[in-house]
């Protein structure tokens, strides 16, 4: 690899957009590079499951004719970009990883790749996702599975793994990914990137499959970038984000960072990492050392919130086929003829098992209610720091038995997570350490909607005084790590 294509594949979005307007780097030769690259990469690490290399070519020629006639408009222009497979693309297919979807080209651009495009972004394709971006693995049946680029006998994540692992090999400037159970943030810890989940509705989700209509569920629901730096992440916040973000400074904000009151257990690797950060914050900020409101409450809020509708889900994952997940699973488990993944099934299984009734749903919704207010007040003018899982990549099916037992040991596992998540906040993940291992350690920055700004102030700081985003260097000698 020359020394130019290594400088490209390094650069993120911000970098390139000015390297393009500035005339010393044309979006056809970044382009080229980043095919090349995937194409070197995706036999190894299966990350992106449909391109548009074609298409994007004759996008970045005719952006070098537009910038030779001063026509270059917009925040993206020229820059080569990927989106997870779930987000609609006219022109091409959206499965959700479900072999009967297989053939489905999409008519229409979702929203967010209509802003992205509007802004000058050329898509290079899509990418992997786990079924219906139902659980935090990234395997299915039509498209098989992605691997770390950092170890691949660990797991990329998910459900926005596909992404997660393309961005940390350095497969495009930047990436769009969707998150309702840590679907941004499981795949930027583990791969080493830093990945933005937007709040409660901040984010049109409209082009994206399948659709989230459970008020509850949607909540939950955020969109946004994996990408290789912080301001990366703020851009596209900016670009698809619903209203923008307001302007605020770091001036009056505290930190809630949870250790000696951390409550879960987490690897000596996260819990070194965490001390450091808390160290370091207490020379900038206050930093109080408590659980956050309604902190235990979050991750059995999230588990019943996705068990409800988990009927229709089913029934979205077998097609016109009867649902039959108990004979499904038998079926794949022993004979491996079922066109779903295992994890789907078995996912499947424990939400309709565990789904509330109906007066235990009015319960959640109004504790819901309740305890948003009394989360949106004590994030004010507060930022909530906490570790994103409590190690760094597991083994390929490892995080499934830990979030999806009969045990219930999400209790344990999903709290950092869900919270987020259940309170409709939105949430980065900034890599600041790795293990003995080499694999990366990300934490997430939360607070409430309006604090984005903060947010990010906070993640700037950090991706500065710690690790921030490496290119995992697959190809090299020593990589991947086994």
């Amino acid at each position: 690899m020359s020394e130019r294509q290594y400088e490209i594949l390094n650069m993120d979005a911000v970098s390139m957009a000015a390297q393009i307007a500035g005339g010393n780097l044309s979006s056809l030769e970044a382009v080229n590079v980043y095919i090349d690259h995937i194409n070197r990469i995706n036999p190894l690490i299966n990350c992106m499951v449909e391109d548009r290399f074609a298409a994007a070519r004759q996008e970045a020629k005719e952006a070098d004719l537009k910038l030779a006639r001063g026509e270059n408009a917009g925040r993206l222009f020229g820059v080569p970009i990927t989106i997870k497979e779930s987000f609609d693309i006219a022109g091409m297919k959206t499965t959700s990883g479900l072999p009967y979807r297989r053939e489905m080209i999409m008519e229409a651009d979702a929203d967010v790749v209509a802003k992205l495009k509007k802004e000058g972004a050329i898509f290079l394709g899509k990418t992997n996702t786990p079924v219906l971006c139902f659980y935090q693995e990234t395997d299915n049946k039509l498209y098989g599975r992605s691997n770390n680029p950092w170890n691949f006998k660990r797991t990329t994540g998910g459900s926005s793994g596909g992404e997660g692992t393309l961005i940390a090999a350095g497969g495009a400037a930047v990436g769009i990914g969707s998150d309702i159970g840590g679907s941004i943030r499981f795949p930027s810890h583990f791969n080493g990137v830093v990945g933005f989940k937007c709040g409660d509705r901040q984010v049109s989700q409209v082009g994206s499959y399948p659709l989230i209509e459970h008020p509850l569920q949607e909540k939950m629901l955020g969109i946004g970038a994996i990408a290789k730096s912080v301001r990366d992440a703020k851009l596209i916040n900016e670009i698809i984000a619903r209203p923008a973000p307001v302007l605020l400074s770091l001036k009056g904000f505290s930190v809630t960072l949870p250790f000696d009151n951390l409550l879960y257990p987490v690897d000596q690797a996260t819990q070194k990492c965490l001390l450091e950060i808390k160290n370091y914050l207490e020379m900038q900020l206050e930093v109080a050392d408590e659980p956050p409101p309604y902190y235990t409450d979050a991750a059995l809020l999230w588990q019943l919130i996705m068990s409800m509708g988990a009927d229709d889900v089913a029934a979205l994952a077998f097609g016109d086929r009867p649902v039959k997940l108990i004979s499904e699973y038998v079926k794949e488990l022993f004979f491996k003829s079922s066109e779903l993944h295992r994890y789907i099934i078995w996912v499947l299984i424990g939400a309709t098992f565990f789904a509330p009734s109906p007066d235990k749903a009015a319960e959640v919704t109004n504790i819901i209610k309740t305890g948003e207010k009394t989360v949106s007040e004590y994030l004010s003018k507060r930022l909530l720091v906490l570790p994103v899982y409590h190690t760094a990549a597991t083994r390929h099916g490892q995080v499934i038995r830990e979030l999806f037992s009969i045990r219930r040991t999400f209790l344990r596992y999903m709290p950092f997570i869900a919270y987020s998540n259940t309170w409709g906040l939105p949430s980065l993940t900034v890599p600041v350490a790795e293990d003995e291992d080499g694999l990366p350690i990300g934490i997430q920055i939360i607070s409430r909607v309006g604090n984005e700004e903060a947010i990010f102030k906070l993640g700037e700081m950090l991706e500065k005084h710690f690790r921030g985003y490496r290119r995992a260097p697959i190809g090299t000698k020593g990589y991947p790590r086994e």
